[in-house]
């Protein structure tokens, strides 16, 4: 039963994930690829110029389609782990002093605190190699 409802809930985080996933990969209109682009000193300026005439959004740099989609997946894995932790302290105020709730209790806590751990040390990767991508 434990089994179905962990599985039941990844497919229901999963959706989300997709979606957002997919929404940032459909553009919003074409673009036509017949304007010229000025001589570009990064890899950045390189993908923006492909991508069409400049009207579409930059696909690196402040403001972009990466950065949005990736600050959003991480605040969503962030706010994941807070839950948790939360969920992780009433489920140890109300053990009861049982060991095996405890435990449980204190694991939950334990891989929400990793969970926060990788959110941020994930954001400030991301941001370093966009930052070192549109330098």
């Amino acid at each position: 039963m434990k089994k179905s409802i962990k599985s039941a809930l990844a497919g229901l985080l999963a959706i989300p994930v997709l979606a957002l996933g997919l929404t940032a990969l459909v553009p919003a209109s074409t673009v036509s690829a017949a304007g010229t682009c000025a001589n570009g000193q990064t890899i950045a300026d390189g993908v923006d110029c492909a991508s069409g005439n400049g009207s579409a959004k930059p696909l690196f740099g402040e403001g972009s389609i990466f950065t949005i989609v990736i600050n959003t997946l991480l605040f969503v894995i962030g706010a994941i782990s807070v839950i948790m932790l939360i969920v992780g302290g009433i489920r140890y105020t109300l053990s009861g002093g049982t060991a095996a709730s405890v435990t449980g209790a204190k694991n939950t806590i334990i891989y929400a605190l990793i969970g926060l751990v990788i959110a941020f040390l994930a954001y400030a990767i991301v941001n370093w190699v966009l930052t070192a991508v549109t330098a």
